[in-house]
């Protein structure tokens, strides 16, 4: 799975539509581009790509007064709302260690109602302790990883890293069922994209001409 399809999806349904340096613009905002493959050349890409697919509908706008070639703007279509939620709900449940993945999904947890947010992630802790269950009996010798040698180290980390997800998740868990966040379907969610014309602070301010198709 691809970071790239869920996060370009959910910045074009959280806007309604929107074109390319916006999409951008928001992933930068969110310091995509710095912990996944959210690069500008990715993102163009994935937004053409997905409009061939029917995912997206493709607006074509008049260039402005200014000049300069036509700029094209997104909006999801239906298919492309059913094709989100199902990455969301896969991307919180598998048990990855991409950490792009899981932290796109977490991005847009909140398009979901609590006890579903809940749910899902319930589960993610459930197949992270089978996947652990499974390597701990069938990898690591009951002396410890240390008897494979320092090659020991490499499924040392992988259990390691198990266990912080695992903990992770359940603190995430306890916050949701104590209350935080707005989620579907409870008031108006908090939305983290950039309006039009407000300064993203995160820019790579290596924008070029055509970029806003």
């Amino acid at each position: 799975m691809s970071a790239i399809r869920l996060l370009v999806l959910g910045a074009v349904r959280q806007h309604g539509r929107a074109h390319g340096y916006q999409v951008r613009n928001d992933l930068e905002y969110w310091g995509a581009h710095e912990w996944s493959n959210a690069k500008p050349g990715s993102i163009y890409h994935a937004l053409k790509q997905m409009a061939k697919q029917g995912l997206l509908h493709a607006h074509e706008i008049a260039p402005s007064t200014a000049g300069g070639p036509p700029r094209t703007e997104y909006e999801i279509t239906d298919w492309g709302t059913d094709e989100f939620f199902r990455l969301l709900r896969e991307s919180l449940v598998s048990y990855d260690q991409k950490m792009d993945i899981q932290s796109a999904a977490i991005g847009f947890l909140v398009e979901l109602t609590r006890d579903e947010a809940v749910t899902l992630l319930k589960e993610r802790i459930s197949r992270i302790g089978a996947w652990r269950g499974a390597v701990t009996e069938h990898y690591i010798p009951e002396d410890g990883p240390e008897q494979l040698g320092h090659i020991g180290e490499i499924m040392n980390l992988w259990v390691h890293t198990a266990d912080s997800d695992s903990a992770w998740t359940q603190g995430l868990i306890d916050r949701i069922e104590g209350g935080a966040y707005t989620f579907a379907g409870e008031g108006e969610p908090f939305v983290g994209v950039l309006t039009e014309g407000r300064e993203n602070p995160y820019a790579t301010g290596d924008r070029h001409p055509g970029d806003d198709r």
